[in-house]
Parts: structure tokens; sequence; C-alpha cells
């Protein structure tokens, strides 16, 4: 039997869902990113908890298959903009065909008319929220963000960001509180 969860995004995500499981007692078989794998059925209260607990720390359980699909598409995006030397020579539509073993026709239809906004806007979104992030911690420099995220050049990741903030990458670093314009990856 397999759980999904909508909303865990990262390392911390499952280490809180994990948390959950221990505390409840219950077993499970593999622990990724938005999916558990239970040993065995769960009964009504069982499930109840779990679904209680994580809504607690802003989770929770995704019973609809399309809802599930979305959220697979989500974390497949999150990955693909985090760790881009993963998949170089394989576009985004590839990498979600092998990944949700569905037509690529099939994942954009069903995202936009759920989430509201198209598969590629949604990356870019993404995107744009990591180099915020990698400015703040202002460890690499605008050539090195643009080549970690394979931008063909820093002028065009320059011209991205502006479009989707109002801000160059150096207005919004030089900002008092750049953090106050950053959005969690489940907001997105």
């Amino acid at each position: 039997m397999q759980l999904f969860i909508k909303n865990m995004v990262c390392n911390r995500c499952k280490m809180a869902v994990e948390n959950i499981f221990k505390e409840l007692h219950i077993s499970y078989r593999d622990l990724q990113l938005g999916v558990v794998s239970l040993k065995e059925t769960l009964k009504p209260a069982q499930r109840k908890r779990i679904q209680e607990s994580l809504q607690a720390i802003g989770f929770e359980l995704i019973d609809d298959k399309n809802t599930r699909v979305i959220e697979k598409i989500k974390l497949v995006i999150i990955d693909y903009t985090r760790q881009p030397y993963q998949y170089l020579n394989k576009n985004l539509s590839e990498i979600l065909c092998d990944n949700l073993h569905l037509e690529y026709s099939t994942l954009t239809s069903l995202f936009s008319s759920v989430s509201g906004t198209s598969i590629e806007k949604y990356a870019i979104f993404q995107k744009i929220e990591y180099i915020k992030e990698l400015l703040i911690y202002d460890e690499l420099s605008l050539a090195q963000i643009a080549e970690k995220l394979n931008y063909s050049s820093t002028a065009y990741l320059s011209n991205q960001f502006k479009k989707n903030t109002g801000l160059t990458p150096t207005q919004f670093k030089n900002l008092n509180n750049p953090t106050s314009l950053r959005q969690t990856l489940d907001q997105v």
C-alpha cells in the first residue's frame, strides 16, 4: 500500500514525515518525496491519525489520482531545477515522460487544468526561486549560477529573472531583506 503526500519537497520534509510514522508506530517499507510505501494496510483510525499529524505540519494525504500525478510532476521539476547536471542531454518533457510514464500532452493538459499554469512556467518559477536562494547565499557569482542552472548565458538568466520578479539579480541581491520576496517550494 502506498500513501501519497502533498507538499513534501525536501529532505527535511522526509524527516518530518518519518518522525510522524515513528511516533504513530506505523512501519513502512520506503519513504520518498511524496510517497510512503507501507508494509501493511492501514486501519481507518490509523489513516485518520496520519492525516491529522500531516496537516498539523503543512502536509496532506492525496487520494485523487490526478492530484498525485501533479504532485509527482512538481517533485520531478524541483529535482530537475535543483540538480540539472543529472539531466544534461534531456529536456524537461522527456524527463517527465520517463518518470511518469505518460505522454507529455497528457501531462501538460492535466497540469494546466488543475494548477492554472503551464509546466514550463512552473519550471521557470522554480528556477527563479532557486536563483533567489543562491543570490541570498552569496557564494556564487551570477555567471556561476547561470552555469549551475544550465542557462545559455548570464544575460538570459538576468532577463528571465527580471521578467518574473521585476528586479535584476543585482537589485534583488541589494535589497535590505531579499528573503521577504522568496516563496517556499510548495507555494510556487
